[in-house]
């Protein structure tokens, strides 16, 4: 009985539910599949997908950031956000620096907001590595960076509905 209600929350469709999807462009052709995979799945879920595009990676944070904001003061808040982009090592440190603060940034930001985010930043040694990641046939890491935020959408919303009963 538990495993069977725990499979039908993990489909719960969420309709009304806002995504934002920020992906940086730097590998144009990866961004293009891991956008594809996580806007089918926003899309499987019922939800509405919007996409703001930035430059690279380390960028990312921040446009959430401003874009969680401006949609707030809108009126129309998300929510749930997806970050998507790819880091592939080079010759120098600068990966390291790219990986590690994207992804703090974006922990901090999660947290803080309490607001549940897919990491799609790819973060690989080739080329080659991050098309296997990316491509919705193969590992499909853009569609699973969405399926974990709706997931974290669907665990808030079953602890909306404790109302106090949670020990």
């Amino acid at each position: 009985m538990v495993a069977h209600a725990r499979d039908m929350a993990e489909r719960e469709p969420l309709p009304g539910l806002r995504v934002l999807v920020v992906e940086a462009r730097y590998y144009e052709g990866i961004a293009d599949e891991l956008l594809a995979g996580a806007t089918a799945a926003v899309a499987a879920a019922g939800a509405e997908t919007v996409v703001v595009t930035v430059d690279g990676a380390l960028e990312i944070p921040a446009a959430i950031a401003i874009a969680l904001d401006a949609a707030e003061r809108a009126g129309r808040p998300f929510g749930a956000a997806v970050a998507l982009g790819c880091v592939i090592r080079g010759e120098t440190g600068h990966y390291d620096i790219v990986a590690g603060e994207s992804a703090r940034a974006l922990m901090d930001l999660s947290v803080a907001r309490r607001l549940p985010l897919g990491n799609g930043i790819l973060t690989v040694e080739t080329e080659a590595q991050a098309w296997a990641r990316a491509r919705v046939a193969e590992m499909n890491k853009g569609g699973g960076a969405a399926e974990a935020a709706l997931g974290v959408v669907r665990v808030a919303r079953r602890m909306d509905g404790f109302h106090g009963q949670i020990r």
